[in-house]
Formats: structure tokens, C-alpha cells, sequence
């Protein structure tokens, strides 16, 4: 099972650079951050954590962009996978977002991992167009437009919402770029899951994980899939009962939240982190 970092970036506290390179040299095996373009001061969507309009955290507002937070990361690291935890593809422009990705896997060396949600702020995707009720059809669609500009040779894709013609588009990605959903863990959600991704994510209110990863693997059975599908856990304290039964589960990655705090002081927890996670630490080359 492996181990991972999340930073809620924002425009204060530690660097994404920093952070990533602390956690790489730490032994951590990924970095992830994740996306907000606004964030409407009047809206209709309740935040899932508090059912209303309050924000549980003030860096909602102030979150930086995944990309250019991910690059800056990748710029200092050689090992440590960069995710989202999770982006939002469907505020994008997919041709050129499909461009971003690959540009940053090329990179990177082959490091990204996309983390998706569908988006719990309808408000924050109607100001980008997103029709009401059609989250998961559009990001479907924008996931395999995206693909098929990293892998075809000669590109083209005609669906409702994105269109396009046969077209070049370099760079690929150096792999394949695997695909997570972070949402709450339902039957529908791993029917999807099972359709268009590699994995699931889990988000940070999510209980009863024991019955909700059997019936993921069972999902998974019933759609033909092989293997089995990636299970990234959202976790709190790192207490060794709890993670040795998330091992005995089949969840295979656990991910640690950071604090937005001055580096010295994440460095701190992170080597802290390491040490109860019993994690060797990787001294940069």
C-alpha cells in the first residue's frame, strides 16, 4: 500500500515545490493537490461537509492552479507521482487541457495521475457553461476526447459536448495517465468508475469503507474489468490498525492532508508523518 501527501494549496504558507520535494525526500510515493477556479459568493450548492453555504476552509477562495502548482512540483522531484485530488476537468477547454496534461506527464517523466470529480459546486460549473444534471456525461466525454488525443495519432472525437476533426497533438503522454474518481462511494459512482476510470477516490467524509469497497470489486466483476481497480483513501491520523486493515481491504494508496503552514514547520510533520508510517526516507540525488 502505498503512501501520499495532499496540499490544499493556496497563496500562503508553503510552496507546492516545497511541499513536494519534502515529501519526495521524506519517502512519500505521491503529491496531490486540488482545484477550485472561484468560488461564487452566492450559490444554491451546499458544501457537503457543512450542508450549507459555509466553507469548511477559507483556501476554497484561495486555491492555485493544479497545473502550474503540479509543474512547479515536478520541476524539483525525479520519483514522487503528481495527482489531483481532484481536478475538474469539465471547467476546462478539453483539447487544451488534454495539451496541459500531456505536456506535464511528458515532462515529468511519466508521473501524473488524474484525479477527477464531477463537482459538488453546481455554481462554480454553471459559470463555465456546465448544463445542470449533465456533470457526468460531460466529463465522460471530455475524459475520452482526452484520450484520444494522447494516444491516436490522428485524433478525432464527435460527441454531445466536445467535437472535433481528425488533428495532431503532441506531445503524448510518456505512459498512460491513469484516471481516479474522487466521489462518494455509491453504486452509481462505481458503475461509472468501472465504465471510464482505473480507480476511486474516496472523499473526506466517507464511511462504511469495508461494504463500499466490496461492492466497488463487485461493480467492477460485473463490467468485464480486469485486475483490480485503485483505491485511494483519504485518511486522518495515521493509526496502524486502521491502515493495516485499509492493506487488508485492497485499498492501495492512503493520502495524508498537509497543513498550508511555513516550510520549515511542514518539513517538521512531514518527517514526523514518515516516522510513524515507518517510511524510508529518499535524500534527493
Amino acid at each position: 500500500m502505498r503512501h501520499g501527501i495532499v496540499l490544499f494549496t493556496s497563496d500562503r504558507g508553503i510552496s507546492p515545490a516545497e511541499a513536494a520535494r519534502a515529501a519526495e525526500e521524506a519517502g512519500f510515493d505521491s503529491f496531490s493537490v486540488p482545484e477550485h477556479t472561484h468560488i461564487p459568493v452566492k450559490r444554491e450548492a451546499a458544501h457537503p461537509r457543512t450542508g450549507d453555504a459555509t466553507l469548511p476552509d477559507d483556501r476554497y477562495l484561495r486555491t492555485l492552479d493544479p497545473w502550474v502548482a503540479l509543474a512547479t512540483a515536478a520541476s524539483v522531484t525525479t520519483r514522487i507521482r503528481l495527482s489531483t485530488a481532484v481536478a475538474l476537468p469539465v471547467e476546462h477547454d478539453p483539447i487544451t487541457l488534454a495539451k496541459t496534461i500531456a505536456s506535464l506527464d511528458h515532462l515529468s517523466g511519466g508521473r501524473v495521475t488524474l484525479g477527477v470529480g464531477f463537482g459538488w459546486n453546481t455554481d462554480e460549473l454553471a459559470d463555465h457553461g456546465v448544463p445542470p444534471g449533465r456533470r457526468r456525461t460531460m466529463l465522460r466525454e471530455y475524459l475520452d476526447a482526452m484520450r484520444a488525443l494522447w494516444t491516436d495519432e490522428e485524433a478525432s472525437y464527435k460527441g454531445e459536448f466536445v467535437e472535433f476533426g481528425p488533428s495532431w497533438a503532441w506531445p503524448k503522454p510518456a505512459g498512460e495517465v491513469p484516471v481516479v474518481v474522487g466521489a462518494a462511494g455509491t453504486e452509481k459512482t462505481f458503475g461509472w468508475i468501472a465504465r471510464s476510470a482505473a480507480g476511486w477516490l474516496t472523499t473526506p467524509m466517507e464511511g462504511d469503507l469495508e461494504e463500499k469497497i466490496t461492492l466497488l470489486h463487485r461493480v467492477w466483476r460485473d463490467a468485464g474489468r480486469e485486475g483490480e481497480p485503485e483505491i485511494i483513501v483519504l485518511a486522518g491520523k495515521p493509526q496502524p490498525e486502521v491502515l493495516t486493515r485499509y492493506e487488508e481491504l485492497g485499498v492501495t494508496e492512503v493520502l495524508f492532508g498537509l497543513p498550508d503552514r511555513a516550510p520549515e514547520e511542514v518539513a517538521a510533520y512531514l518527517d514526523r508523518l514518515a516516522g510513524k508510517l515507518a517510511l524510508t526516507p529518499k535524500p534527493a540525488p
